[in-house]
């Protein structure tokens, strides 16, 4: 199995899988997000939009659509556009030689001429190489600020999701179950909702908070326990 080739240095998250995705209220959009990476020939859609706001799942969902191809050796990018703005409008190109493109924060783009233009013409070049893209915003196409209306009614016509936060009790306590057992660790119910009364609720700082507990378990090779996390995090 050959890697996928990411160029500009950007790399995947081995963690962003679907396996380790707890959807939520999104189950619709992994759904068809994992339906398009396994597609035949037969199903014709192949254009997906995802908007919400941050740390709603977006990017896991284009990361684990681009490992997915890795696994079935298909070759798939992942474009985070905000960080890679200062590239260029060159990074569009010759991407219709992959099979999946996952283009991320499209907001940063949106407004920008030249940017508009080279995606309007990806666009074209994928669909008529019969290739797939999955793409991120922080708003819905008809709100995002694209001034090409070719590009804007392109955007309107594909298949659309909005993405929503995960509840701040039993989704988030199941979220971290979840990923705390792709780590071997158990965590128990009480132990997930001590996290959530005292740390912080944003998604990402609790699974780097998880991260934490989990190389202090395996070095003091203890289990997941109140008494423990008061100990390591000071609570």
């Amino acid at each position: 199995m050959k890697p996928i080739q990411l160029p500009l240095g950007v790399r995947l998250s081995d963690d962003a899988t679907f396996i380790n995705y707890y959807p939520g209220a999104n189950a619709a959009a992994l759904g068809y997000v994992k339906r398009l990476c396994e597609a035949d020939a037969g199903w014709t859609e192949s254009l997906i939009y995802l908007w919400g706001k941050h740390n709603v799942g977006r990017t896991h969902l284009l990361q684990a659509a681009c490992l997915r191809f890795e696994q079935i050796d298909e070759p798939a990018i992942y474009l985070p556009l905000a960080e890679l703005i200062d590239q260029g409008i060159g990074i569009f190109d010759h991407l219709e030689q992959y099979e999946l493109v996952c283009l991320d924060d499209l907001q940063a783009i949106a407004g920008r001429t030249d940017w508009e233009e080279a995606l309007f013409h990806l666009f074209n070049r994928l669909r008529d190489s019969g290739r797939r893209l999955l793409i991120t915003a922080s708003t819905s196409p008809r709100e995002l600020p694209v001034k090409l209306a070719d590009l804007k009614s392109r955007l309107t016509l594909a298949l659309i999701f909005q993405m929503h936060p995960l509840s701040d009790d039993v989704d988030k306590v199941r979220a971290l179950q979840l990923c705390a057992l792709r780590r071997g660790l158990h965590l128990t119910d009480e132990v997930g909702y001590f996290i959530l009364t005292r740390g912080t609720r944003s998604m990402s700082a609790l699974f780097d908070l998880l991260e934490q507990l989990d190389q202090a378990s395996l070095q003091a090779q203890r289990k997941l326990t109140i008494p423990f996390l008061r100990e390591i995090l000071g609570w």
